[in-house]
């Protein structure tokens, strides 16, 4: 089973949490046991495990993500300047496989997924595939 999500960011750089979207996916799909892959769709974009209870976590993130890939650096070459938004998706990642156990995902008690925006706003898409088992 396979579904593609859309959605539209609002900002540079954010963090939107998309852990409800997929639960309800595997809800609907009644899907029992198995394996998730849950991929960003863009090359300035990615999917990231993260803390969802505090939201200074995705503060901190982004800040310290900015400080390592600052969005402007005068060698970079890329004509769309983006560099930056290529390099942290590189590092976060644009793809999470996930576990399903008993029509739940299998998350820690402060966990989240996480749409992470890197060259908005915006419209984005991602993609879940589902491997029962």
């Amino acid at each position: 089973m396979e579904h593609t999500f859309y959605l539209r960011t609002n900002a540079h750089s954010e963090m939107t949490d998309i852990t409800s979207e997929i639960a309800n996916l595997i809800r609907e799909k009644q899907i029992k046991n198995g394996i998730i892959i849950v991929s960003s769709l863009h090359t300035t974009a990615g999917i990231t495990v993260n803390e969802n209870a505090d939201p200074d976590v995705k503060t901190d993130f982004l800040r310290r993500l900015e400080e390592v890939y600052p969005w402007v650096h005068p060698k970079d070459l890329h004509m769309e300047g983006n560099t930056a938004a290529h390099l942290k998706t590189s590092t976060v990642g644009h793809a999470q496989t996930l576990v399903v156990s008993n029509s739940k995902l299998v998350l820690g008690t402060w966990q989240g997924i996480y749409f992470c925006e890197f060259d908005g706003p915006r419209n984005r898409k991602f993609h879940v595939k589902v491997i029962e088992g």
